[in-house]
């Protein structure tokens, strides 16, 4: 079920970059987020509404220069939407929660899986393993 988000509030709080990602489908430039070579233990949370969504034991080097993960924690946590957005199909990856927009996922990952969750660091929060979520 999705939860209305009180667009306003999101809008004060988040980066222009982060609001362009979750809000307006956006794309961060490769290479350039804060976890793409991030590897500490913990657990990775929508931007927006706090959602947890992967764990860092699921996270890899895919090389895309995005941060990239072969599980999500559950399957009811993201929504998996047909992307014709581009020149090409793809699947975009959304919170459940609040809709914000994640990124997209592909079916190249590693084995047995075969899932490359390929994840904008502007829609996602890091809370390292032991360390208190903060509740909003």
């Amino acid at each position: 079920m999705t939860t209305a988000v009180d667009k306003e509030e999101v809008r004060k709080r988040l980066t222009p970059l982060q609001w362009h990602v979750t809000q307006e489908k956006g794309t961060e430039r490769p290479f350039t987020g804060c976890y793409n070579k991030f590897y500490e233990k913990g657990t990775y949370t929508c931007i927006v509404c706090d959602q947890e969504l992967f764990s860092s034991d699921t996270k890899y080097d895919s090389g895309c220069g995005w941060p990239a993960f072969n599980e999500v924690l559950d399957q009811g946590r993201i929504k998996l939407t047909k992307d014709t957005s581009s020149d090409m199909v793809r699947t975009e990856v959304t919170c459940s929660k609040c809709d914000a927009h994640l990124g997209h996922v592909f079916n190249d990952g590693p084995k047995p899986k075969r899932k490359r969750f390929c994840i904008n660091s502007a829609s996602i929060s890091f809370h390292a393993a032991g360390e208190e979520k903060k509740s909003t």
